[in-house]
């Protein structure tokens, strides 16, 4: 059964759907969670504007501390041993997913956990899909929980 759960947070509402069933999994086996979030910012090479990305990637980074520690405090909360990390840069610049994967194969997870936003037409080809890179970068299992579909 699963002993190690790798949740993928990104502080959106599928992820916090996505921490609520990982909780559920990881008490009902006994599982220890490790919460993780990948910072990136290549999204932001796609705007016109200036920008600094010194404080950019700052606040990706305490963005990414905010999320973990709220992850931390709800499993925390709910008596499951948990963990977290921080990934600064991801393996590529807007692979996030493959990222995901490494981690998960780093510590040797039995099942990854993440939400996905549910996106349609042109804002998914343009921004991707996280959870599907993972589904097709890995050989684990992956659950993934959808939250209401993005406009």
């Amino acid at each position: 059964m699963y002993q190690r759960i790798l949740l993928a947070v990104d502080g959106s509402q599928s992820s916090d759907l996505a921490l609520s069933q990982a909780t559920i999994v990881a008490k009902a086996t006994g599982a220890e969670v490790k919460a993780l979030f990948v910072a990136d910012d290549s999204d932001a090479f796609f705007e016109v504007t200036y920008f600094d990305t010194k404080a950019l990637m700052e606040g990706i980074l305490a963005f990414g501390r905010k999320a973990l520690a709220e992850a931390a405090g709800k499993l925390e909360a709910a008596g499951v041993r948990h963990t977290t990390q921080l990934v600064e840069k991801p393996v590529a610049p807007g692979q996030i997913s493959s990222t995901i994967v490494a981690q998960a194969d780093a510590w040797d997870a039995d099942l990854i956990v993440l939400g996905t936003h549910g996106r349609r037409g042109v804002r998914r080809l343009l921004m991707g899909s996280v959870s599907e890179g993972v589904v097709g970068k890995t050989n684990r299992p992956v659950l993934l929980i959808r939250s209401e579909v993005e406009g």
